[in-house]
């Protein structure tokens, strides 16, 4: 919104209630919606990432269209509430896959996908991390000087059952007498649950944070050293962006399931072992925090991705007949 010009916009999911029937009719919804915005736009190429249900109408519309669909962050593995299937889901519609990692791109390859069309470019998370500088004194003061952020986002239980999560998370985050920011979750189904236990526990909290303030926040967590500076909930951003920010993060239950686990990462398999989880992330020593490395490229994601859509352009017509290469 603030480099481009917007040429549509295309509204899924509704306040009011939540949950799975609620997701389905948004990606109905959705689909309609994104076929009028493709007939009058005439793309060239439609690039989705990830594996969420905008994703999914997206890639469904432009399938069905005869539209080239590019995938970022294909071949993944983490459960989410749907996430898993969706995203397989939108590999076996897409045209050019766009993977973050190589057991990204081996794993497409496994699912029938003809090699030459999958290209590992990294993550589009990792690009633009060394514009933004550590968070200052004042804006870290106006968030409550946290020396830990929550971000946890349901897993498709009732919100009862989200919210029981959620404040063992901070029960635990309370016993060990961490300053905490509670960032809201997403949309999926449940939410109101975890965003009721954020009011309840009294932490600071906020909506969301721009991608400037969040990922100074994290530096200036990373680079504070000592006692506070970790990230705990369960969050993509746990495991990329705060990895190659060598920020230690404390994974909580089964939504990561099977993506790939820097060594930043402390998981916790349930909420009950969450504290042990924070006391051992807090430890690990500043010189072995130096040595970890991630899988998620080296920046370039965006540029190398440009490289790919621009080189298969010309031929784009030869990738719409979609066949299982083995």
């Amino acid at each position: 919104k603030r480099e481009f010009r917007l040429a549509d916009i295309v509204p899924m999911q509704q306040s009011g209630p939540s949950g799975r029937f609620e997701d389905a009719a948004s990606v109905g919804r959705g689909v309609g919606r994104f076929g009028r915005a493709f007939a009058r736009l005439n793309p060239a190429w439609v690039v989705v990432l990830g594996d969420r249900i905008e994703a999914f109408a997206a890639a469904a519309c432009a399938s069905i269209a005869g539209i080239p669909l590019a995938h970022l962050h294909g071949g993944d593995r983490a459960e989410g509430v749907a996430d898993e299937a969706m995203r397989h889901a939108i590999t076996k519609l897409a045209h050019l896959h766009l993977p973050a990692t190589e057991a990204s791109a081996e794993r497409i390859v496994r699912m029938g996908e003809r090699p030459e069309t999958v290209r590992v470019v990294g993550s589009p998370a990792i690009d633009g991390l060394s514009d933004f500088a550590p968070m200052g004194d004042e804006a870290w003061r106006a968030l409550g000087s946290p020396e830990a952020v929550f971000l946890m986002h349901p897993i498709g239980r009732s919100p009862e059952a989200e919210e029981a999560s959620a404040a063992e998370v901070f029960g635990a985050l309370r016993a060990l007498g961490l300053r905490v920011l509670a960032l809201e979750p997403n949309l999926d189904a449940g939410r109101e649950g975890i965003s009721r236990a954020i009011r309840e526990s009294g932490v600071t909290s906020r909506t969301h944070l721009p991608r400037a303030e969040f990922v100074g926040l994290l530096k200036r967590m990373a680079e504070g050293g000592g006692v506070g500076g970790v990230l705990v909930g369960n969050s993509s951003a746990g495991l990329i962006e705060a990895s190659a920010l060598r920020l230690p993060v404390v994974d909580v239950g089964p939504r990561q399931a099977g993506r790939e686990r820097p060594a930043n990462v402390t998981h916790a398999d349930d909420v009950t072992s969450v504290r042990g989880a924070i006391e051992r992330a807090l430890a690990t020593p500043a010189d072995v925090r130096a040595t970890w490395s991630h899988p998620y490229g080296d920046g370039r994601a965006g540029e190398r991705s440009a490289q790919e859509l621009a080189a298969w352009l010309p031929r784009a017509g030869s990738l719409l007949r979609k066949r299982c290469a083995y």
